[in-house]
């Protein structure tokens, strides 16, 4: 019960917020007040400037009060105020008089300041408007409350109201407006205080935070860059706290990213200075912000190391030691330099040579402070024996309550472990006992994770900040390349592990996989069993792989690839999240090697353990028995499939292929490879003769051999002897005696088509060619050795060919027709018509057309120019596809909002020009890519749809003019009043009004 003290303030509270209450309405009458029917809304208004000053003085003082007591702003008159006081202040900030706009804007200020947003929510696009319009003000004073104003309420938005805000924003022109205030500060055209430049800045970076469309024309406008670039070498720490923000904001498009980093190293020394300890927390934090979003890709993050790395793994280390004391008490991740370096430390997770780095910095000894609090003095005499270590650790765990960095912590480590290299000591920039220590505090916290997660019936999600990365961690250093770290790792948990632990393992894993749908809770119960059995499989005396274990992990793996089951790492991993990234754009590349799946990728990787075991034991018939009942043809085909989709990550197409080289399958799978290896069995258009020392002879195509395995050809091509075989011209390759027949056969089937299938004892002899043409990806699949963590999958890219690598093997010309291209020459012959150098053998893999134009004898047959009803731009982009089975993309996000209708048009036509040629020549693969652009684009460029149409109508592609007069339809009556049709013809406007028309009678 409240006591009567409480009971006497609060009538106290309601007495004195009653009386200025009143006080403001005796204000408010001396104008007048009315309902606006079409806002739905009080407002208020008067001419009198005397009336509205003190109307101003009255809503000033009101405030000050709600401000002054935390109760009063809950108050039911507080509340019922909103609309007499905003319906006021709107109307005053629409005057004329400069020190009235000064008083009402500071008034605004401590409004949003003062008042909740909720009651604030009805009247926000009233108060964006009228703010937004005075920032053009030329009074300086009016402007700085304006954007202060305006910034608190952008600062405060929820996502339902963002998009109408958005377009009063884009009504007020509120960008272009602050950019030109900027430009007027730089310029000196009005004296201004840097507190202007300051509040420019800092309410051009909210709006760039929450609207993406902003960021790459902002990035456009040079003279803002510019006087940004001046202003870094300002000492202010207000100045340098906001230009950090406004890069941060920009930096969330990944192509003002990667233009950032572009820049040089001015920027990039700025970025990480700001991160010293010579600036406060606030500065310190948004320069690891700013640097998280610069390196959220591998590509990135290796130009930012080579530019700085030293610098920045310093910062990363310096910010990762001021871990606070915060006991049990959660710590506020928005305000922690600690944090905010442990989230930028996650670089580690890209290949590269930082790693080493990290480790010269001691990276072991600030984890394990992260870890273990006060270990500074520990020393390796005291605690050398292994039982006195895990007592330590395990004390030192219980005792240390900042269980919110671990997360970071176990990823940090995961990543350092995997990316060491095979004979790299960590011990050697640290020391043994902090390294052995950290190991071990991770595989007692995976004890811990393993007795937990192996209770069917547990159904609380819990702890889960540490559960999956610590399990994830120990996994990653068990299978370390790095010897000394799996060596260790595997004996720690050898020690903290027990057979008990195993059985309930399988059997939680059994009981599990056997659902017939999965929660959140099964997902991860799942995922923590199959990085156990994984983890236990590494140990040498583990129980026996029976074949129940491989068919479970083989059925999660077959529902995995059903899409029964799809679960990103990011949903387990809640230090993961980062709410700065969720409004960024134009970002393609940021995914991880694991990929998308992270429990297909686990049960791949589970998968490829169990058969390299199985393997390893020299029983062959248990692997056959093991591919017929749990694998079965399909499976091996849907591996094959992820081997050749290149949309998934890199993790899964290695273990994928890695499992079906112990089934005699070798190699990489690829779309590309499967039509060129159709071409290996045809002697036609091959124009090389190998001859082997047992008279045995091999037709090969070399611009195939020229990319794939140069090493079979000889270094000077054009001087082999040359002979004439039905009118073709071959060269003969003799070659030694030590090539074998079988083994040679073989290694053209992987030149060919990407893979092989042999038998063991054929694939020994495939070994010593592999090595002898220095094929070292095909080596390391014949060996069967385990992927390299961050290896890219190997492509099948031809597109050299069309440059050095295939030049001398050049067969026909594809000619585009004549366009606007002006001074067109060709480094290679004479011919005046835009052209391309190719090769018969690669055009006709991959066209039935062009196979039967070639075979058909006419006069087109023999000539040596194939001329293409298409424009140079879409002939490009037709070979690109012939030669990488990729058709080029055009520019997307960001890029392509920001071109004009023109330069859209011009990058469209050549995907419509394609999708009429696929139609003709039979490319259904083009077809569908050009399809899937053109219509993607016309959603997001509707104004294009009537050039669209009529190239549809010139080339009669009725389909696509059916999806571009869709998009016309609801503007079909404005089109046609405007005349904006009647260029077209009149099929092409019946069929805009058909679907209107049906638009209308759909509702």
């Amino acid at each position: 019960m409240r006591s009567s003290g409480d009971k006497d303030k609060n009538r106290g509270v309601s007495l004195q917020l009653n009386n200025l209450h009143q006080r403001l309405l005796h204000a408010l009458s001396l104008g007048t007040r009315y309902y606006d029917e079409k806002t739905s809304q009080w407002k208020w208004q008067s001419a009198n400037i005397e009336v509205q000053k003190q109307v101003i003085r009255s809503i000033d003082v009101f405030l000050d009060f709600v401000s002054g007591d935390a109760r009063a702003a809950h108050h039911t008159v507080a509340k019922d105020s909103v609309a007499d006081i905003l319906g006021a202040l709107l109307w005053i900030l629409q005057c004329k008089s400069r020190p009235l706009l000064c008083m009402a804007a500071n008034v605004a200020v401590k409004l949003v300041c003062v008042l909740p947003n909720s009651i604030l929510e009805s009247y926000i696009l009233d108060l964006v408007y009228v703010l937004s319009s005075l920032l053009s003000s030329p009074f300086v004073e009016v402007a700085i409350p304006c954007s202060t104003c305006l910034n608190l309420v952008i600062s405060n938005l929820n996502a339902s109201s963002a998009k109408a805000v958005w377009e009063v924003l884009k009504q007020t022109e509120c960008v272009i407006h602050i950019l030109g205030n900027i430009h007027k500060f730089v310029g000196g055209e009005i004296p201004m205080k840097i507190e202007y430049f300051e509040q420019m800045c800092s309410l051009l970076g909210s709006i760039l935070l929450w609207w993406p469309p902003t960021r790459f024309p902002v990035w456009n406008d040079v003279k803002l860059i510019d006087t940004l670039s001046d202003m870094h070498a300002r000492t202010d720490i207000s100045t340098k706290l906001v230009i950090l923000k406004l890069y941060t904001s920009l930096a969330l498009c990944g192509s003002v990213a990667k233009k950032l980093i572009e820049n040089g190293e001015i920027f990039l020394q700025m970025v990480v200075q700001s991160m010293g300890k010579s600036y406060p927390d606030t500065v310190r934090i948004e320069g690891f912000r700013l640097a998280q979003c610069l390196l959220r890709s591998q590509e990135n993050c290796l130009k930012v190391m080579d530019t700085c790395g030293e610098a920045l793994v310093d910062a990363i280390i310096f910010g990762m030691e001021e871990i606070e004391m915060h006991s049990r008490k959660f710590v506020n991740k928005n305000s922690s330099t600690s944090v905010e370096a442990c989230r930028l430390a996650l670089v580690t997770r890209w290949a590269g040579d930082h790693h080493i780095r990290f480790w010269k910095k001691r990276i072991d000894r600030v984890l394990l402070n992260l870890l273990i609090e006060n270990i500074q003095d520990l020393s390796e005499e005291h605690v050398s024996s292994l039982d006195k270590q895990i007592s330590i650790a395990r004390e030192g765990l219980r005792t240390n309550h900042k269980l919110w960095v671990r997360g970071y912590v176990w990823d940090i480590l995961g990543s350092l472990a995997i990316h060491s290299g095979e004979n790299f000591n960590p011990c050697i920039h640290g020391s043994e006992i902090y390294i052995n220590l950290i190991i071990i505090c991770a595989c007692l916290t995976f004890e811990d994770v393993i007795k937990k997660w192996c209770r069917i019936y547990h159904k609380e999600v819990d702890d889960s900040i540490q559960s999956e990365p610590a399990s994830r961690a120990v996994l990653m250093m068990i299978y370390s390349p790095c010897n000394y770290i799996s060596s260790q790792a595997r004996l720690i948990f050898s020690r903290t592990y027990s057979a008990d632990h195993f059985r309930n393992l399988v059997h939680t894993l059994e009981y599990t996989s056997s659902l017939e749908s999965y929660g959140s809770f099964d997902k991860i119960q799942l995922i923590i069993n199959l990085i156990g059995l994984i983890s236990f499989l590494s140990l040498p005396h583990h129980h026996t792989l029976e074949s129940k274990y491989i068919k479970k992990v083989a059925f999660i793996a077959k529902r995995c690839l059903g899409n029964d089951i799809d679960i990103s790492r990011l949903s387990l991993a809640s230090h993961l999240h980062a709410t700065l990234y969720e409004n960024s754009c134009c970002w393609m590349d940021a995914e991880d090697w694991e990929g998308s799946n992270i429990l297909l990728f686990y049960a791949l990787w589970g998968l490829a353990e169990m058969v390299h075991q199985s393997a390893s034991l020299q029983n062959s018939s248990h692997i056959s028995i093991v591919a017929i009942e749990y694998f079965g043809a399909q499976l091996v085909g849907k591996l094959i499939e992820i081997c050749s989709n290149a949309s998934l990550g890199h993790g899964l197409r290695w273990y994928a292929a890695h499992i079906l080289s112990h089934f005699e399958f070798y190699g990489f799978p690829n779309e590309l490879a499967k039509r060129v290896g159709i071409c290996l069995d045809e002697k036609e258009y091959a124009d090389i003769q190998l001859f082997l020392a047992n008279g045995n002879t091999l037709s090969v195509h070399g611009v195939i051999l020229a990319v794939r395995c140069p090493s079979l050809l000889p270094p000077e091509l054009l001087l082999v002897k040359e002979k004439r075989i039905d009118g073709q011209s071959i060269r003969e390759v003799r070659l030694s005696s030590h090539v074998d027949y079988e083994a040679l056969v073989k290694l053209l089937e992987y030149v060919y088509m990407g893979y092989f299938r042999a038998s063991e004892e054929i694939v020994k002899k495939v070994k010593t060619l592999a090595k002898r043409c220095n094929l070292q990806l095909l080596l390391q699949m014949l060996h069967r050795q385990s992927p390299k963590w961050g290896a890219s999958f190997p492509s099948f890219d031809l597109t050299s060919s069309l440059v050095s690598a295939g030049s001398c093997f050049w067969d026909v010309i594809l000619e585009s027709k004549l366009d606007k291209l002006e001074r067109w020459t060709c480094r290679i012959c004479s011919h005046s018509v835009p052209h391309l150098h190719v090769h018969k053998v690669i055009l006709q893999s991959g066209c039935d057309y062009l196979q039967g134009l070639f075979r058909s004898g006419m006069k087109e047959s023999h000539s040596q120019i194939i001329k293409v009803p298409i424009s140079w731009e879409a002939t490009r982009k037709l070979v690109h596809w012939f030669y990488s089975n990729e058709l080029p993309k055009p520019p997307c996000g960001c890029l392509w909002d920001n071109m004009d209708d023109e330069q859209k048009l011009f990058s469209l036509e050549s995907y419509v020009e394609l999708y009429w040629l696929s139609e003709f020549w039979i490319l259904e693969d083009v077809q569908e890519a050009c399809w899937n652009v053109i219509v993607s684009c016309l959603d997001n460029a509707k104004q294009l749809s009537i050039k669209i149409l009529k190239m549809a109508g010139d080339f009669s592609l009725w389909k696509l003019a059916d999806v571009a007069a869709t998009h016309l339809a609801p503007s079909y009556s404005q089109l046609r009043d405007s005349c904006e049709l009647d260029d077209l013809d009149d099929a092409l406007v019946h069929l805009i009004c058909s679907a209107s028309i049906q638009l209308s009678q759909n509702g």
